[in-house]
């Protein structure tokens, strides 16, 4: 009998844990050589194990559980003959076992209609039963007659029913941790301003046909925003640097981690050099990261080497926030919900007519270490500025 072992890889220099994820081909079954067996979640990203070899596999641990890298967690018997019809995956096997339950459960359900339960006693204190006379008592604690409190076991055991632990994921305890050491690391401090999305709609509703029929991606308001970071970023260049040491790093071009929540917590893939793309690229880029984060394909390269971060709350109906930093870069962008507003608007002459327009709140914060109040008001009034007034002809 010859085995081969399945080992956790190396998936990053600060990587040392995973966590067991879904079982893709079953214990038991045959993978060939190649197939993704399981997935593993770490502190960074999700990725596939694929089997090094055919053959039928076993396994050591179980989903959820916690491993270090490099261990073994299965083995493959490449010796074993290929059964027929022996390839299937975790998923069709719970599935056909919650199918089995279900039908069994229903069967329980019918065989008990039609059979008579012995009524159980119940306990009650004596307070609760103040007031009742013997034949009462003896009544309320066979069941037959309510009583309005309930006993303590009761109350103890509805408290218990209220309640589900679940273990922490590595990701979710690396979000915790990354959280709260910004908070302790960084100075950080949130301007806001507030931005007339008028001339965005607009554009964007003239366009999006014809862009959406020439590109194959659909215009969204992130490659607006992408691009007027880079204008901004242009005139601020201490909100795309960072701190290393004593030392200030320029970075010369703008890589935009974008937020995406996901089932296992949130991310924020890179996406690079955002000021040499048409909008058009980044809107193609931008889907790309968020379907393959939500399908928990992402890499750690994937997650690393962002300038500058972008988060829309807005999308989840946020009025108004103070988004946290991602260190090590400097600062981040929050976009929120649009809403209409009763605005002053000039006509030129010094008077004022009062018109509903598209608001949205712009909040930027910051590392009051590296970038001052006037550079991140500047950023802001210049991203505001990009947004208000650009044209169909930069987009396209």
């Amino acid at each position: 009998m010859s085995k081969v072992e399945i080992t956790i890889p190396t998936v990053g220099e600060s990587v040392t844990e995973a966590n067991i994820g879904q079982f893709l081909i079953a214990d038991g079954t045959w993978a060939n050589k190649g197939d993704a067996v399981f997935e593993i979640e770490t502190d960074k990203a999700s990725m596939e194990i694929t089997a090094p070899e055919s053959g039928l596999v076993s396994y050591s641990v179980g989903e959820g559980d916690l491993v270090q890298v490099g261990a073994t967690v299965g083995q493959i018997d490449t010796s074993a003959e290929k059964p027929a019809g022996s390839e299937s995956s975790a998923k069709e096997e719970k599935d056909a076992s919650t199918s089995k339950k279900n039908e069994a459960a229903g069967t329980s359900q019918k065989e008990g209609a039609s059979a008579p339960q012995k009524a159980s006693k119940t306990q009650f204190t004596e307070e609760q039963l103040k007031g009742l006379g013997p034949a009462k008592r003896k009544a309320a604690r066979e069941g037959k007659l309510k009583v309005n409190q309930p006993s303590a076991s009761s109350l103890d055991l509805n408290q218990a029913n209220e309640k589900e632990r679940k273990p922490m994921s590595v990701l979710r305890k690396k979000i915790a941790e990354r959280l709260l050491n910004s908070q302790h690391s960084t100075a950080s401090l949130t301007t806001f301003n507030e931005l007339d999305m008028t001339q965005v709609m607009s554009t964007r509703s003239t366009l999006k046909a014809d862009f959406e029929k020439k590109h194959g991606v659909r215009l969204g308001f992130m490659s607006y925003f992408a691009k007027a970071v880079c204008y901004a970023a242009e005139h601020v260049p201490s909100v795309n640097a960072q701190i290393e040491g004593s030392d200030i790093v320029y970075n010369k071009n703008v890589h935009i981690s974008v937020a995406v929540s996901t089932e296992r917590g949130l991310v924020v893939p890179v996406l690079r050099n955002v000021n040499q793309m048409s909008y058009a690229e980044i809107e193609s880029g931008i889907s790309e990261l968020a379907t393959r984060a939500r399908d928990g394909k992402l890499g750690i390269e994937d997650m690393s080497g962002g300038t500058f971060t972008i988060t829309n709350g807005g999308v989840f109906g946020s009025l108004l926030s103070t988004p946290i930093l991602n260190p090590p870069q400097s600062a981040i962008l929050g976009m929120h919900k649009i809403e209409q507003r009763p605005m002053a608007i000039d006509d030129g002459n010094g008077q004022f007519n009062v018109e509903v327009r598209p608001m949205m709140y712009l909040a930027l914060t910051y590392d009051h270490r590296l970038i001052d109040g006037k550079e991140s008001v500047t950023f802001l009034v210049k991203a505001k500025e990009y947004l208000e007034s650009v044209t169909e002809d930069q987009i396209l």
